[in-house]
C-alpha cells in the first residue's frame, strides 16, 4: 500500500502527540510502567514542544519532520480525517557534535498500523531527504525495546554502542547508525 508521507504542520500536533502516547504505551508499559510512560509522553511530547519542533524544521534542508497520513476505509489517504488522521511520524535533526551525522530523534507508528510499512515509508523518505546532507543517520533505542531494535536492524542499522538511559535506573539504550546513500555534498 502506498503511504502518503508529507511535511508535518502545526495542525498535526495533537495527532502526533496521540501517536506518541499510543506507541509509547504499546512499546514501553512492560519496561517502564504505564505511569512513567504517561510522564515521559507529557514531558517529551508536549504540544508546545512538538509545535516548536515542527516549525523549527520548516525551510531547513538539514532537519525534517514528516507524517504519514492514515488510509481511509477505501484505502486512500485522507489528512482531514478527525479520528486517527495520522498513522505515524518521523523527526530528524543534525547531531550537535558531528555535522556529518543526522540524529533520528523520533520515529513512531500507531500500534494498529505496525507491520503495514508505515515506518519503512517514513524512514525511506527521511533518508532520501537527508541524502547529500549527512553521511550517517544515528538513533538511540532502549535496549529492552525488541520491537524497535528489530525494525532498525532490519532496515540496515548497526549497533555502535550502548549507554545508560535517562529513563530510569539500570536502563540502557543502544546507539545505532546507518550509512546514508552517497550523494554530492
Amino acid at each position: 500500500m502506498t503511504r502518503a508521507v508529507r511535511q508535518a504542520t502545526v495542525d498535526d500536533v495533537w495527532a502526533i502527540h496521540e501517536v506518541a502516547r499510543e506507541s509509547w504505551h504499546a512499546a514501553y508499559d512492560d519496561i517502564l510502567g504505564s505511569e512513567r510512560v504517561d510522564d515521559v509522553v507529557s514531558d517529551w511530547y508536549s504540544i508546545g514542544d512538538l509545535e516548536s519542533a515542527i516549525t523549527g524544521t520548516n525551510g531547513r534542508e538539514n532537519a525534517v519532520f514528516l507524517v504519514a497520513d492514515a488510509p481511509s476505509a477505501d484505502g486512500a489517504t485522507n489528512e482531514s480525517r478527525v479520528e486517527d488522521p495520522l498513522s505515524g511520524y518521523i523527526h530528524a535533526v543534525p547531531w550537535p557534535e558531528d555535522t556529518s551525522v543526522a540524529f533520528l530523534a523520533r520515529l513512531y507508528v500507531r500500534p494498529g498500523h505496525w507491520n503495514e510499512g508505515v515506518g519503512t515509508a517514513l524512514l525511506e523518505r527521511l533518508e532520501a531527504t537527508l541524502s547529500g546532507q549527512f553521511d550517517r543517520l544515528r538513533l538511540a533505542v532502549l535496549a529492552r525495546n525488541e520491537i524497535g531494535i528489530s525494525f532498525y536492524e532490519s532496515r540496515g542499522f548497526d549497533r555502535v554502542g550502548t549507554r545508560p538511559s535517562d529513563l530510569g535506573p539500570g536502563l540502557e539504550e543502544h546507539v545505532y547508525e546507518k550509512q546514508l546513500p552517497d550523494a554530492e555534498r
